[in-house]
């Protein structure tokens, strides 16, 4: 399986072009996540990640995307002094 990350519109249809399995849409804003899912016919999986925080992942679910991926969940998150 091929997942292929695209950061812009062009690269979105560079990757439907050559039938990548998964197409992680990097970095886009909620405009440009609901022109590339436009772009991307039934069967191609597509996963919106960077830049997404908990409390866009709502918005961006109802796009229609099919998995979101929030580093903000372990990059960002605090620290516990448990000792």
């Amino acid at each position: 399986r091929i997942e292929v990350e695209a950061s812009t519109l062009e690269d979105v249809r560079e990757a439907v072009e050559v039938g990548a399995h998964r197409i992680l849409l990097d970095n886009m804003s909620n405009a440009t996540l609901a022109e590339a899912l436009k772009l991307v016919p039934k069967g191609f999986e597509t996963e919106a990640s960077g830049n997404m925080s908990v409390d866009r992942v709502r918005s961006v679910a109802e796009l229609g995307v099919d998995f979101i991926s929030v580093g903000a969940l372990t990059h960002s998150a605090p620290c516990a002094d448990v000792s």
